[in-house]
């Protein structure tokens, strides 16, 4: 049994921009709105822990999606990839490497794009 209070969990929603003065204008606006405040990781990334369910912007057009990418967390992250491609998901963006962890993106049935993330390699 899993014992990650994260695990297979939504954990993070990432709001894409389209440069870094919008990124910059985005991160304004939610702490100015909400009181978010923001860590930044560079001009085009920047996320915070105290928007209820963690969230990021994301102005990086290497791994940027085009709207809003809900992101659920997995300890193996190998194992979800092959349980989505088993149950007809398409990867869309294979694993890589960021500040923090490793993620991949999915678009499931409906058309809908998310990502899985995970902070550690699995163990094994």
């Amino acid at each position: 049994m899993n014992t990650e209070p994260r695990a297979n969990r939504i954990d993070y929603v990432e709001f894409p921009t389209a440069s870094p003065a919008s990124h910059a204008a985005t991160k304004i606006f939610y702490g100015d709105v909400f009181g978010w405040s923001y860590q930044s990781w560079g001009d085009d990334y920047s996320d915070t822990k105290d928007s209820g369910i963690a969230s990021g912007i994301n102005g990086s057009s290497e791994h940027q999606t085009a709207k809003p990418l809900v992101v659920l967390f997995a300890p193996d992250l190998e194992a979800v990839r092959e349980r989505i491609i088993r149950a007809g998901g398409k990867i869309s963006r294979d694993i890589f490497a960021f500040p923090g962890g490793r993620r991949f993106h999915y678009v499931d049935p409906s058309g809908n794009e998310l990502g899985v993330w995970s902070d550690f390699p699995p163990k094994g």
